[in-house]
């Protein structure tokens, strides 16, 4: 017969994973995908069933360490209680959010493409169902531990996103992705810090680099050899040495570092790689490159 000791103890080896965000972002992707990683998986639970899920996993007689629970806005009255049952569950258990996004734009055309209405759309539009949910959905956003924006995704794509992020879980602390983006395109809605390489000579207006990218060594030598590039390289491995550790003392399982200049092939592009490369020095990270609009132009 377990005790409360038992229980305790259980309850602290014991994984949850909120999938949340917004409506057509590509939760049941995300589901598949972590069902891919052997993790149970159970959707559009309300969240008042979270503690008795747990529970009754702790008492499973082969455990289920990793309980992934897709909790969404289908979930009517039931969700407005997400928050704070949250809240709860964190004092003694491993739990965390992971927050799908995607534009507006994007999220219409999902729903035209599959011809459903949005669960928020009432009487409205599909864009009126979608401003709800956005508001519906604001404080659990800022409170979620990963924020995964869909909108240049395939399922492919997120699929692959999402296994890359948690298959990379058991090795490192904190999984580090550092991207390079091009201002001209916006700011990536899923980045915790945010540079701007832009300060630096921009290769565009060297007939003889323009066709290059930064991930080529005529591009990369010239950007990091300009004035201020080695200062503000070291000078941000510096302060980010604090941080990551601060990331892994607080649990804190993923941080994206964007890299941003005009139009993401130059500039962003060696910085990224370089300050990635430098990164992987750090302890307890698993660091990886991602360039979010290269080959845009």
């Amino acid at each position: 017969m377990a005790t409360d000791g038992d229980t305790v103890a259980s309850a602290e080896q014991q994984e949850v994973l909120i999938v949340t965000g917004m409506s057509g972002a590509g939760r049941s992707t995300v589901a598949n995908a972590l069902e891919d990683l052997d993790w149970y998986v159970v959707d559009n639970l309300p969240p008042q069933m979270l503690r008795p899920l747990i529970e009754l996993a702790n008492r499973a007689e082969s455990g289920l360490p990793r309980i992934a629970a897709v909790v969404d806005v289908r979930g009517r009255n039931f969700f407005v209680d997400l928050r704070e049952m949250i809240q709860s569950l964190r004092e003694g258990t491993k739990v965390r959010v992971l927050f799908l996004e995607a534009s507006d734009a994007v999220l219409v055309r999902r729903f035209e493409q599959v011809r459903r209405p949005h669960p928020l759309q009432g009487d409205g539009t599909i864009l009126d169902g979608i401003s709800a949910e956005r508001t519906r959905l604001r404080e659990i956003r800022e409170a979620s531990d990963i924020i995964v924006d869909t909108s240049d995704l395939n399922i492919h794509q997120l699929a692959t996103n999402i296994t890359d992020t948690f298959a990379a879980e058991d090795a490192a602390g904190v999984q580090v992705t550092v991207m390079s983006f091009g201002f001209k395109y916006g700011l990536p809605a899923d980045a915790d810090l945010v540079a701007d390489a832009r300060f630096l000579p921009n290769p565009f207006w060297n007939a003889e680099l323009r066709p290059h990218t930064g991930l080529e060594e005529v591009v990369r030598d010239y950007v990091l050899t300009r004035d201020g590039a080695e200062e503000f390289i070291s000078g941000y491995v510096s302060a980010l040495r604090p941080i990551m550790a601060g990331y892994q003392r607080e649990n804190k399982r993923h941080a994206m570092i964007a890299i941003g200049c005009t139009g993401g092939k130059h500039r962003s592009v060696a910085i990224a790689e370089e300050l990635a490369a430098r990164l992987r020095s750090f302890p307890g990270l698993a660091v990886n490159t991602k360039h979010r609009d290269l080959g845009r132009e």
